[in-house]
């Protein structure tokens, strides 16, 4: 019999002796596939051998309108024959302004100034850097410290670390991190009988006020991911809570630092999660999903009292932060051409329909007995598996292979299991998602 021929094998085989991949330990791919991907097209990733998989999260939730949106493809092409880069200190140009001034538009002018990175923890770094220069800069120098939630994960540079509270990530380098003020999450699955996800909120703030009142005067900012910790098991809670926050920040004069890099650009219903609570933080991170999962950007977005306070001719008054790639114009007009598919597609009131019709083709999940707190906010679903002790260590990478059997490409955080989907998914695609995660799911409880 004829042995076939795999063209994955042969990419594998030279990634894994040449490649050193992320958030993995190397040595579990010595039994756990690596997927060797050669093409996507909307909601679909192919592999060398032609072999199909949806991808449910979004590549790390970034692809928002799907791989190889032409769209976004024809923005670039057009905008990499007229500048493909130059440097954004002592020059401008075309994207990075209009990108700049829509995004100000859409918190209603009030960010109006956009400080730009290239991923996700570059952003918190700069918004970590601005609230600290910010207080130097207005004589109040002894404002060093941040706040930020249990189990909060920000990023993975030192900075960032320094405001994560994810074991896995921050106990190796623990030597090098400064460590920060750690308050209860307003986590709903903390509710008790007869409480509310409400009552959580409160709770928790109250616990907020309580630090503040203690140590306000030497801390800088709390940092915030609003609506859901994603990288913390995909907790989520009450708007209410962010309106709480925003009162403390107010009253005793510290920064709010809203970290929107997993949760902006529609992934909870509206297009900023903190639209919900009809409030805006002085510090706004954005990155993933900014350019439809095309190339790396991100940004601080933030106030005319934050920008001014650094406004001065002592240049080291100013904020010096930078990077080569800042404000890169191809990266740039690729967001430019995901804000206008915003606009002219109404994606906001569709993910609404998607999001109701893949709730109730989940249902079997949500009802469940061995799954807990089965949760959605807009285009996010997540719940909780009853596992023994013994199993959880491995669950992810045993629940990633399944999933790769049933033609889905998923990674479980912990034994929480989520899908946070593409949001172009048509009605035969929506059926095959739920249809295969329940199936993955079942096979693995029996497993």
């Amino acid at each position: 019999m004829k042995k076939s021929f795999s063209r994955s094998a042969g990419w594998i085989d030279r990634s894994l002796k040449s490649v050193w991949h992320p958030c993995t330990q190397m040595q579990h791919h010595e039994t756990l596939p690596l997927v060797a991907l050669k093409s996507g097209k909307g909601a679909w990733l192919f592999d060398q051998d032609g072999n199909r998989y949806l991808d449910a999260i979004s590549s790390w939730w970034t692809n928002i309108f799907g791989h190889a949106n032409p769209f976004i493809s024809k923005a670039l092409k057009d905008q990499l024959d007229t500048l493909e880069h130059a440097m954004l200190a002592g020059c401008t140009h075309e994207p990075v302004v209009e990108l700049s001034e829509r995004l100000s538009v859409l918190t209603g002018n009030t960010l109006g100034h956009c400080f730009y990175g290239s991923d996700g923890a570059s952003a918190v770094e700069i918004a970590l850097k601005m609230s600290f220069h910010y207080w130097k800069n207005s004589g109040h120098p002894e404002k060093q410290e941040f706040i930020c939630l249990k189990n909060s994960y920000h990023g993975e540079t030192i900075g960032a670390l320094s405001v994560t509270d994810v074991t896995l990530f921050r106990d190796s380098y623990a030597p090098l991190i400064r460590n920060s003020n750690i308050v209860e999450s307003p986590d709903s699955r903390h509710a008790k009988d007869g409480q509310t996800a409400t009552d959580v909120a409160n709770a928790a703030a109250d616990k907020l006020e309580a630090l503040l009142q203690e140590k306000s005067a030497k801390i800088a900012a709390i940092i915030v991911e609003p609506l859901a910790q994603c990288a913390a098991g995909f907790v989520m809670y009450d708007p209410l809570y962010l309106k709480r926050v925003r009162e403390l920040c107010d009253r005793y004069k510290i920064h709010f630092i809203a970290d929107e890099i997993a949760v902006g650009f529609g992934r909870t219903g509206t297009f900023f999660a903190c639209e919900q609570a009809g409030i805006w933080p002085d510090m706004l991170c954005l990155s993933k999903a900014i350019t439809g999962g095309f190339l790396p950007l991100s940004l601080v977005m933030t106030t005319d009292d934050v920008f001014n306070a650094f406004y001065d001719m002592d240049i080291t008054r100013g904020f010096l932060h930078s990077h080569s790639y800042t404000g890169n114009p191809l990266a740039c007009r690729a967001a430019l051409a995901t804000l206008d598919l915003f606009k002219n597609h109404n994606v906001i009131a569709r993910n609404q329909t998607v999001s109701k019709q893949l709730s109730e083709a989940l249902k079997p999940l949500e009802i469940h007995p061995r799954n807990k707190h089965f949760r959605n906010k807009g285009m996010i679903w997540a719940f909780d598996v009853d596992l023994e002790t013994e199993k959880q260590a491995t669950f992810p990478r045993r629940f990633f292979e399944k999933a790769l059997q049933h033609e889905l490409l998923m990674r479980p955080i912990g034994n929480t299991v989520y899908l946070m989907p593409p949001y172009i998914l048509n009605g035969e695609e929506i059926g095959l998602l739920a249809h295969k995660t329940i199936s993955v799911f079942e096979e693995m409880m029996k497993s």
